[in-house]
């Protein structure tokens, strides 16, 4: 059973940056296309990025284009989000997710989801 937890979120000002990492057990973590969602109370969940099982593939979604970025360290089994100019708009709980396929903007059922990181961005 694959296990993600996530870390790293926390309080921020607008303009600044925070990078969030989500550590992988319990699989090949290497066999696994990552992604990345935020969820904000009350409003549906939105995908972020993903990344594809060797890094070399990536994919942002408009609203993050350009500020965040998406790696990964299939050494140490690590996520990552790199996040930069950060703005209200930013603030959600982040979540980590894994699937053996590539799924374009998570528009499939994703089986391994980590429990979240709040972010919150202060203006």
């Amino acid at each position: 059973q694959v296990q993600l937890v996530e870390s790293g979120g926390g309080l921020v000002q607008a303009g600044g940056s925070l990078r969030l990492s989500c550590a992988a057990s319990g699989g090949t973590f290497s066999s696994f296309v990552m992604y990345w969602f935020r969820q904000t109370p009350g409003k549906e969940r939105e995908f972020v990025a993903q990344i594809g099982w060797d890094g070399a593939a990536v994919y942002y979604a408009d609203s993050v284009r350009g500020r965040f970025t998406i790696s990964r360290d299939n050494t140490n089994n690590l996520l990552y989000l790199q996040m930069n100019s950060l703005n209200s708009e930013d603030t959600a709980d982040y979540y980590c997710a894994a699937s053996t396929v590539w799924a374009t903007e998570g528009q499939s059922k994703l089986p391994y989801w980590g429990q979240g990181t709040q972010v919150t961005v202060s203006s």
